[in-house]
């Protein structure tokens, strides 16, 4: 097995680990500086060869900071090589009151590989009353396949824009996206999935609300909204662990982040 990481500050990716004998390896991303400011240009440029199988987190939120002009931009290249496996949870992101961030993620899927993305954002520092304070959010995430077809989420906010607003969001405190896609699966495998998705988001009403849809791509798409950051990291534990039951036969991931 061959493995190169190369990192600049403020970025460090920690050696792999393995938590269970399932041959996937497990990596922490660190930002040690605490955060984004404003200006801040930060890039990843991932990629897993055949067959690799490998599990990358972030050891706390991913924190942006107020900017009185200059923005924030943190962008994500992904190349997965033919059968590849990741699986790409990070902790959520808090924009800050006054915050500028833009984000993207990019996934290119050779024949055979398969992501499962998560991406949630805070609607910010919550205890500090700045609820939907930042001053403007855009994100950007896509991934195709090896065919071309491909699965696009993009959203702008800008919360003191009443004219466009938050909508349904704003009574909530965060909002997440969960994306399975892959070529490899069966459809019927994706078809009993999204049922047991669907039964999984229907267990914490009042605290999450979510739906799942089949895009165009091979995969499934999940996006909630969660009253607490308990009850977000509750409903994605519960996701997770059905997907990786489901499509590998693996256990629940249980994550080590000291």
């Amino acid at each position: 097995m061959f493995a190169r990481t190369n990192c600049r500050s403020p970025w460090h990716l920690f050696p792999p680990i393995y938590l269970d004998d399932s041959g996937a390896a497990y990596t922490l991303l660190l930002n040690p500086s605490g955060g984004l400011v404003g200006g801040d240009h930060l890039s990843i440029d991932m990629h897993l060869g055949p067959e690799a199988h490998v599990l990358i987190s972030t050891p706390s939120a991913n924190r942006v900071y107020r900017s009185l002009a200059a923005t924030s931009v943190q962008d994500v290249d992904i190349h997965l090589d033919s059968g590849a496996i990741l699986e790409w949870f990070p902790e959520h992101t808090i924009p800050f009151a006054g915050s500028r961030f833009r984000q993207s993620i990019h996934v290119q899927l050779a024949e055979g590989a398969t992501v499962i993305l998560w991406d949630a954002i805070a609607s910010g520092r919550i205890a500090r009353g700045e609820r939907w304070g930042f001053t403007s959010l855009d994100n950007e995430i896509r991934i195709t396949t090896s065919s071309g077809l491909s699965v696009k989420e993009q959203y702008a906010l800008k919360p003191a824009d009443r004219l466009s607003g938050l909508g349904l969001a704003e009574e909530w405190d965060y909002v997440g996206s969960l994306f399975l896609i892959g070529d490899r699966v069966e459809t019927d495998a994706w078809t009993s999935l999204e049922s047991t998705v669907a039964e999984i988001l229907e267990t914490n009403q009042g605290q999450v609300l979510g739906a799942v849809s089949r895009p165009s791509a091979p995969g499934l798409v999940v996006k909630l909204v969660a009253r607490s950051a308990p009850a977000l990291t509750s409903i994605l534990d519960s996701l997770w662990g059905a997907v990786r039951r489901a499509l590998w036969n693996l256990p629940p991931v249980v994550l080590r982040k000291y």
